[in-house]
């Protein structure tokens, strides 16, 4: 399987997880205001996961810079 394929698969788990877990805690009855929080704060965690896999799994010692040419 590809990177990016075991990337998008880890981070649709990571959704699914976090927005389990915000419906499972968040008090009752639920708006609709409160299902597009917990889809919000899901999205934002699964990215921020994303995001720490690819820097810290990333070949280059300095991720955010490059050196330029001459």
């Amino acid at each position: 399987m590809g990177r990016g394929v075991m990337l998008a698969l880890a981070g649709i788990c990571v959704f699914a997880v976090v927005a389990a877990l915000m419906l499972k805690l968040m008090p009752g009855p639920l708006h609709d205001s409160d299902y597009m929080i917990v889809g919000s704060v899901a999205t934002l965690i699964a990215l921020l996961v994303l995001f720490l896999v690819l820097v810290t799994t990333s070949r280059s010692s300095n991720v955010f810079f490059k050196k330029r040419r001459k």
